[in-house]
Order: structure tokens, then C-alpha cells, then sequence
């Protein structure tokens, strides 16, 4: 058996965003193998009072990014005597995840807050800090399961309310085929 310096404690986050709200869901399992080290680890984290980051994977990555996170939103607010807004919080994370390309933490982030216009917003990271805003996302262990269930939930009431605002625009009435 080979060291590694990685282990996979598994864990699946999931955020969803609205025109005013975001929601940050994960699980409570921690694990490793076939191991269930503990069913009380909630792997949302409050980084502001508008932003909350959910982040799975290694769970002493995970540790030891939260407390990095926080050291830098503390130095923030203690400069600046405000709070980072969740896009700003998004660039930091992406940021420090990018300064860790080498040897990138092992963890799924997904970020979710209130922006500066009051709109819900979600944030999706790849481990070197690429990031992309999106209006739902799955990350971690289970995310290839949840995100076909997002994309039919979420997209298709999106798909089907825009296709009934465009056959009511084009023919003056709506439809019950709808």
C-alpha cells in the first residue's frame, strides 16, 4: 500500500439560489471507507451574516480552509468595518484555492449568499479556483446523482414557465397544454 496524502471523507453539498434567497444543503455524515466516523458533521459553514460556504472532501483540508477563510474575513472586517460581500468572498476563495494549485486542498466548494443587490447568488470552484455563478449546483461524493435531478427540477420549471411566457407573448393567451 502507497502513502497518500489524501483521504476521501466523503460528504455532498448543494446549493440552490432564488431572486432572493440561497440556500447551502449538505450532509451530516463523515466517513471513510466503509467507516462512518461520526453522523453529526454538518459541512455548511457561516462565513458572513449574507454567506455561507459548503464544503466537502477531506475533512482536515476542509478545517483547515474554513480557518483560513475566516482568518482573512476577520482582517477584512477588522480594516475595512464591514463585512465582505458573498462576490467578494467568491474572488477570495478563489484566490486562495488558486494559490494552492500545486497541491490543491481536497475539497468540493460551493458558496451561497446575498449579493450587494439583494439577489440570491450560488458559487461553484474547481480545486485551482476557477468559479463560475450558477442558480443551483451539487459538489462531493453523491453530486453526480443530485445534479441531473437539479437540472430536471430546477431547469425544467425555468424551460417550461419561459415556453408558456413566449407562446403567451406570440399567440395573446395561454395554454392548458401547460
Amino acid at each position: 500500500m502507497s502513502f497518500s496524502p489524501y483521504a476521501s471523507n466523503g460528504g455532498t453539498v448543494l446549493g440552490v439560489s432564488g431572486e432572493d434567497f440561497a440556500i447551502i444543503a449538505s450532509d451530516t455524515r463523515l466517513s471513510e471507507g466503509y467507516s462512518i466516523h461520526t453522523r453529526e458533521s454538518p459541512k455548511s459553514y457561516k462565513l458572513t451574516p449574507q454567506t455561507v460556504l459548503g464544503c466537502a472532501g477531506f475533512h482536515g483540508d476542509v478545517l483547515t480552509l474554513v480557518k483560513q477563510i475566516e482568518a482573512r474575513l476577520t482582517f477584512y472586517k477588522q480594516t475595512h468595518n464591514k463585512n465582505m460581500g458573498t462576490a467578494s468572498v467568491a474572488q477570495m476563495l478563489a484566490t486562495m484555492l488558486y494559490g494552492k494549485r500545486f497541491f490543491p486542498y481536497y475539497t468540493y466548494n460551493i458558496l451561497g449568499g446575498i449579493d450587494d443587490e439583494g439577489k440570491g447568488c450560488i458559487f461553484s470552484f474547481d480545486p485551482v479556483g476557477s468559479y463560475e455563478r450558477e442558480v443551483f449546483r451539487a459538489g462531493g461524493t453523491a453530486s453526480s446523482l443530485l445534479q441531473p435531478l437539479l437540472d430536471n427540477q430546477v431547469l425544467f420549471r425555468t424551460l417550461h414557465l419561459t415556453l408558456a411566457n413566449i407562446f403567451h407573448k406570440c399567440h395573446g393567451r395561454s395554454s392548458s397544454v401547460w
